[in-house]
């Protein structure tokens, strides 16, 4: 099934998880739930009685083979470091927020001279690394996964030092696309999607500019 949903079938009063926006309306019903848009940051979300719990996120998350020494994996993450790298000073100390159960791109940055520490909340939840600040932060095939991007988004700049990077790797959701037909959705963990609308947003709150490459790398700088 697919298409648009009637009000009653979205639900009301649903509250945007980025800006709170409190007037979010359906955008499309597709076999992998019901979707919502929100009309002041372009967040497009699951609705949030259909997101998968912890204990789902987590069988999910470690049935993942992204294996530090995988080269295909490391070919496909290079496309962001391809990017970064480049801007970053010499020596500079970054996080890799969301690691995974592979953290691969932190080994390639620390590789690079660039050493990174690891955090996730299921496979690397020591939150010391929190409590620190870097000059960048890579968040990379993990924002789609965010439950309350808001809160998310807020802790990430917190990480950064005037001036510092964020990297973020995730599928940009473009005009014209027909949601329904989108791949990104079907993955059960995928529960938020941006809009180049939703990075405009997040740059006006937190300071940030930003450039997209291609579909889904986007480097965002604290001014």
């Amino acid at each position: 099934m697919s298409g648009p949903p009637g009000e009653a079938d979205w639900s009301a009063g649903i509250t945007c998880g980025l800006c709170d926006h409190p007037a979010t309306r359906g955008l499309a019903r597709v076999a992998s739930g019901r979707y919502g848009c929100c009309p002041g940051c372009g967040l497009i979300f699951q609705h949030p009685d259909e997101r998968p719990d912890a204990l789902t996120e987590h069988r999910l998350y470690s049935a993942h083979d992204n294996r530090i020494d995988d080269p295909g994996y490391r070919a496909f993450l290079q496309r962001l470091t391809n990017r970064l790298i480049p801007q970053l000073s010499p020596g500079a100390c970054g996080l890799d927020y969301g690691a995974g159960p592979g953290p691969a791109l932190a080994a390639m940055l620390t590789e690079a001279g660039f050493p990174t520490a690891v955090y996730d909340p299921f496979f690397a939840p020591d939150t010391a690394v929190l409590a620190r600040r870097y000059d960048f932060v890579v968040c990379t095939e993990t924002a789609e996964h965010f439950h309350h991007p808001g809160a998310a988004f807020d802790q990430i700049a917190g990480l950064l030092r005037p001036g510092g990077h964020l990297g973020l790797m995730t599928r940009l959701f473009d005009a014209g696309t027909d949601f329904a037909a989108w791949h990104y959705h079907r993955d059960p963990t995928h529960v938020s999607f941006y809009t180049e609308s939703t990075l405009d947003w997040l740059a006006t709150r937190h300071g940030w500019r930003w450039r997209r490459y291609g579909a889904d790398v986007v480097i965002l700088q604290h001014a």
